[in-house]
């Protein structure tokens, strides 16, 4: 068996997607190697099919409980022998798991990182021949990525106690270049193939939306996707529990999740999430990486991330199955402020030095500002994300929520004068400068307490902009920046400095505009799969998926994708060598559920005639 009849017999995919090829050659040729692919481009393909053609078993290094246990169902489903060890397991079945690997029943393992330290689990790995080692989300091994996790750093030493060393690789959708450096360095890679393949997922819609009202405008956005799933992002706890009653009370079927419920309580959540039952949740970021559900069409954020990182794999969520989805944020100023607050009082790392931490401080603010910037920015969406992670594309994507909304330009010059005249008088009465927030509280005429016993309401610039409002003042600081008239200075908590440029507005006429989108309605919903020839068709394949899956007791998309019966409606096959060129089709699939689908599509087209 070769790797196009694997790819084919269990994952049903006549050819590989666009990077995955090249690792599996790497990793079969006994060669570690490093995958960076967006989420959805078929990561876990890159180390299955060589699991399947080597001899002995894999073992995968996940994070959560939830994800393994979502990848082992569907390897099952696809007549793979796998399964994973985790805490959730009781006593008896960890050990029928321990006994069939030593037999040699098992071709994947999936196993926690802390599962790694314990020497129970380093016995097994010492009898039993070890052939590939896959570390997903390998970026949590980098204390400069947005997840950390000091267990990751458990890996090497475990690879290094093994009798023999496999093949390692390394898979993650999100890393910058300092991460791609960590992950090599601290997972021990030895010469791997590394391949990126590019951020773009084309399928995704990406919007941000300033609603005056954010509960009327995330109500909105769900009602014209009822009978989708999604998920909607908030950054606290409370947010969670407060979007989650918003829905329910509405009459949208909604699970909640975040850390600070009972174990057991997240885990009915998530199945309710999982099966449909209940087809939005709303979450903090702790849903994150634990997330495998391919028929995922919304992603909402309720509040901005503290990074594109974050953002981008948390809105990958979406569209897992190549089908049109939706990523909306919906954005508003007091966002900055919470996660200025989350980053200044995240827990300190203990493995770093004062000045390390310093550092860290420094980057994450950074990191806040360029996401702040994507909320802000007039430009193509798309664009700004690619170029974030180092990925040029020279034209927008004309398919945004930016790139299709239309624009007019505001003469600000006025506001901007006071702006700037407020900046050189403050830093003349204080002797130093200060950051964006206290100028627009000056500028608005702010009663807080700190103006006063600064004396900055003396100021002649104090209360100018009053009417414009403290929102107005923090786009137009936003303009100014962009075009260079002020500077922020990130290495000094984020003051304002004017530069020589604003001279020239101040005292020359120099006009300042600014970019301001027309209201207009939110794109219309993605819709759950392609415009089909025959709806009715793809309808009543999804009607017998729904009920092939409750009688399994698994997800309806581990049954088949949505992507799946939209290609199975398109092409109507009549045979079972007809239902085997279905994309997404294998062979165990096809033996276990072809003749119920083939079926169904002649009772249809009967019905049709």
């Amino acid at each position: 068996m070769d790797k196009y009849t694997v790819l084919q017999q269990y994952f049903g995919h006549s050819s590989f997607r666009p990077g995955q090829e090249e690792l599996v050659d790497a990793l079969l040729a006994g060669r570690d190697a490093l995958g960076v692919m967006p989420t959805g481009a078929g990561k876990s393909v890159c180390y299955q099919v060589p699991a399947l053609l080597r001899k002995g078993m894999t073992i995968v290094i996940s994070p959560l409980i939830s994800l393994m246990a979502d990848q082992v169902s569907a390897l099952k489903e696809a007549g793979v022998p796998a399964a994973c060890i985790h805490s959730a397991l009781e006593p008896a079945q960890v050990q029928e798991v321990f006994a069939r690997a030593e037999r040699g029943e098992l071709r994947i393992l999936y196993v926690a990182p802390e599962r790694l330290e314990t020497g129970r689990f380093a016995a097994l790995c010492r009898r039993v021949p070890i052939q590939l080692v896959a570390v997903d989300e390998a970026h949590c091994v980098s204390q400069w990525g947005q997840d950390f996790r000091p267990s990751y750093l458990q890996i090497a030493p475990f690879l290094a106690s093994l009798p023999r060393r496999p093949a390692v690789g390394a898979f993650t959708a999100t890393a910058t270049a300092q991460v791609r450096e960590d992950m090599i360095r601290l997972l021990a890679l030895q010469n791997p193939a590394v391949l990126t393949t590019g951020y773009d997922r084309p399928n995704l819609f990406f919007e941000v939306l300033a609603p005056k009202r954010k509960n009327d405008a995330l109500l909105s956005l769900v009602r014209a996707r009822r009978g989708q799933s999604g998920i909607v992002y908030c950054s606290t706890r409370a947010n969670v529990e407060k979007v989650c009653a918003l829905l329910n009370e509405n009459g949208i079927p909604a699970a909640r999740y975040h850390a600070g419920l009972p174990d057991e309580e997240r885990q009915a959540n998530q199945e309710d999430f999982l099966y449909d039952r209940k087809p939005v949740m709303a979450a903090t970021n702790a849903f994150g990486m634990g997330i495998d559900k391919s028929n995922v069409s919304f992603v909402i954020h309720y509040n901005m991330p503290k990074d594109l990182e974050s953002y981008y794999q948390e809105a990958g969520r979406a569209g897992r199955d190549g089908e049109p989805a939706s990523c909306i944020l919906l954005y508003s100023a007091g966002d900055v402020q919470t996660a200025r607050f989350l980053i200044r009082n995240a827990g300190e790392n203990d493995r770093l030095s004062p000045e390390e931490r310093e550092e860290l401080l420094r980057r994450d603010l950074a990191r806040l500002d360029r996401m702040t910037g994507y909320c802000k920015t007039a430009g193509c969406l798309r664009q700004y994300i690619l170029r974030y992670f180092g990925q040029e594309q020279d034209s927008p994507c004309g398919n945004c929520g930016n790139c299709r909304s239309e624009y007019e330009l505001l003469d600000i010059t006025v506001p901007a004068q006071k702006i700037l005249s407020c900046v050189v008088r403050t830093e003349r009465l204080l002797g130093y400068s200060v950051g964006a927030a206290l100028y627009g509280r000056i500028l608005s005429g702010s009663k807080d307490q700190r103006i006063f016993s600064l004396g900055l309401d003396r100021l002649p610039t104090y209360g100018l902009l009053r009417e414009e409002g403290r929102g107005f003042v923090r786009e137009c600081i936003g303009a100014l920046a962009e075009q260079g008239f002020l500077l922020i200075d990130e290495k000094k908590y984020h003051v304002l400095r004017l530069t020589p440029a604003a001279r020239e507005v101040l005292f020359e006429g120099k006009q300042v505009f600014l970019r301001v989108k027309k209201e207009r309605e939110p794109a219309p919903a993605a819709l759950a799969f392609p415009a089909s020839p025959d709806a009715g068709l793809f309808s009543a394949l999804k009607a017998l998926r729904t009920r092939l899956a409750q009688q399994a007791r698994v997800p309806a998309y581990i049954i088949f994708s949505n992507a799946a019966l939209s290609d199975m409606a398109a092409k109507k096959p009549r045979s079972m060598a007809e239902f085997l060129r279905v994309s997404g089709v294998g062979a165990v699939k096809a033996e276990r559920y072809g003749e119920e689908f083939l079926a169904c599509i002649r009772e249809y087209g009967a019905g049709a005639d």
